[in-house]
């Protein structure tokens, strides 16, 4: 068992690995879109379903409350979380519907729409990517496997090169914590980076 333990610790590993060498210039320029947006004054909006949905709702918490530091809130929303419109929508519409109303709803010009899906392909993250460039929001796509469907519609797109979920969720989670970290930085710290 601790042989195994240790297998699936250096696959989180290699895998991490593989996607900073992979999507480091799109990181920066995910975070710089980011804080673009909120220094114009616009919001976030993050969805996805299951794990990505947690993980829609786990950031969303890092961008409103605080991440490492003392700073406002920043607007952020997770469109996972109101059981009545979700299901309301799923009930009267489709599924497949339950992101792009919400987005048509309250997303406006400039706003970012995060779409997170481990297959790149989930349908409702799709339609609700489409529906915000029908609004013109800015996109970004965290994706895995070959990056699917949302790779090839959204403005800046970040993959994770497996097929295996778990190692996916594990990488999104981090990338995510490294854009919380690096946008604080930009927008209140202002520390001497190179881009």
């Amino acid at each position: 068992m601790e042989d195994y333990i240790v297998k699936i610790f250096r696959e989180s590993e290699q895998t991490k690995e593989a996607f900073l060498n992979e999507n480091l210039k799109q990181i920066v320029a995910v975070v710089d879109a980011i804080t673009l947006a909120l220094t114009a004054g616009n919001k976030i909006l993050l969805f996805g379903n299951g794990g990505s949905a947690a993980d829609a709702q786990h950031l969303a918490a890092e961008f409103v409350n605080r991440f490492l530091i003392e700073r406002p809130p920043l607007p952020a929303i997770a469109l996972t979380t109101d059981t009545s419109i979700i299901t309301s929508i799923g009930n009267d519409y489709d599924f497949s519907e339950v992101f792009s109303k919400q987005i048509r709803a309250i997303g406006s010009k400039g706003d970012i729409a995060w779409g997170i899906s481990t297959s790149g392909t989930s349908r409702n993250v799709v339609k609700g990517l489409e529906m915000a460039r029908k609004v013109g929001m800015v996109t970004i796509g965290l994706t895995g496997r070959d990056g699917g469907d949302i790779g090839k519609i959204v403005d800046f797109h970040l993959n994770v090169s497996s097929n295996s979920t778990p190692r996916i969720q594990e990488v999104h989670i981090t990338v995510g914590h490294v854009v919380c970290e690096m946008v604080d930085f930009k927008l209140f710290q202002k520390p001497e980076m190179k881009s």
